[in-house]
């Protein structure tokens, strides 16, 4: 089935703090509880009641204790973990910030230390300046640089995203953009696909901008190759910037400097690249 037509969860989602909550507020003698059940994506208020609690017209069970760092979601009269496994364990992990971020066998995969991953991605598509472009984001991951190029008026998004457990947290996650939406417009194109491969269909200087944030190097060092980067630049019109996050992996173990590596491959394929935030922004110099 195409991403696109994958069916947007629009139940309650729970967390632990949620979870004790609610059961805080019935245990006082409450009838009515408010918060979050998405992630404080919004508020909303629900009926208390002695075996459940009514929200959009039905009742919902409470939970059982619920375990830390998992988004919870109803499934076949139960309250599950928003996680898969197949070869990877896929978790949707809940943040101070409200927009989740996600693990992969235990690794984040956005940063969320200091800042919500919607911000992070929302500071780093800034450098792109989305207003009025065809984008690219390479690897879409929860959807959060394509989200912000829609609020930011990009004209049109095209996202890849290779992992089917990754789309399918983009169905639960409030926070992940639903290409079917209204207020999508039509201007989000979703395909479940590796980009190294997908990127050779793409026509020549057809993309205004590009943000890429693909997984560490170790896990898919394609992604970081002077072939892969001989496509971006062959896909991106002269002048159109770039983002390329990288973090700084094995700096301080190894003195690898990936950052680096980044911007000395893109230059040799037609960037002009320099440090910005935790990656490499590069403008695509004029062609020979």
């Amino acid at each position: 089935m195409h991403p696109r037509f994958v069916p947007r969860y629009l139940g309650p989602l729970l967390t632990r703090p949620t979870a004790d909550s609610l059961h805080a507020a019935r245990r006082a003698g409450r009838s009515i509880w408010s918060g979050s059940l998405d992630l404080e994506r919004s508020r909303t208020r629900v009926l208390l009641e002695a075996d459940g609690w009514n929200w959009r017209g039905r009742t919902w069970s409470y939970p059982d204790a619920l375990r830390d760092r998992t988004v919870f979601f109803w499934q076949d009269d139960a309250w599950v973990p928003a996680q898969r496994y197949s070869g990877a364990l896929v978790k949707l992990v809940p943040t101070e910030w409200g927009a989740p971020t996600f693990e992969i066998d235990g690794i984040k995969m956005l940063p969320t230390a200091r800042i919500s991953p919607y911000e992070d991605a929302r500071r780093k598509v800034a450098l792109v300046a989305p207003r009025g472009k065809t984008i690219l984001d390479a690897c879409g991951g929860l959807g959060y640089y394509a989200a912000v190029c829609l609020d930011e008026g990009a004209e049109r998004v095209l996202s890849f995203e290779k992992n089917p457990d990754v789309l399918w947290l983009r169905s639960l996650n409030p926070w992940s953009p639903d290409p079917a939406a209204a207020s999508s417009s039509g201007r989000l194109q979703l395909e479940q696909a590796d980009i190294t491969t997908a990127i050779t269909a793409i026509a020549d200087a057809s993309v205004d901008a590009i943000l890429h944030d693909p997984p560490r190097f170790g896990i898919a060092g394609e992604l970081y190759s002077q072939v892969f980067y001989n496509q971006l630049a062959r896909v991106i019109r002269t002048g159109g910037r770039m983002f390329h996050y990288t973090g700084t992996p094995n700096h301080l173990t190894s003195g690898r400097d990936l950052p680096r590596e980044v911007a000395t491959r893109l230059q040799k394929a037609g960037f002009d690249p320099e440090p910005a935030l935790d990656g490499v922004f590069a403008v695509r110099r004029k062609r020979r």
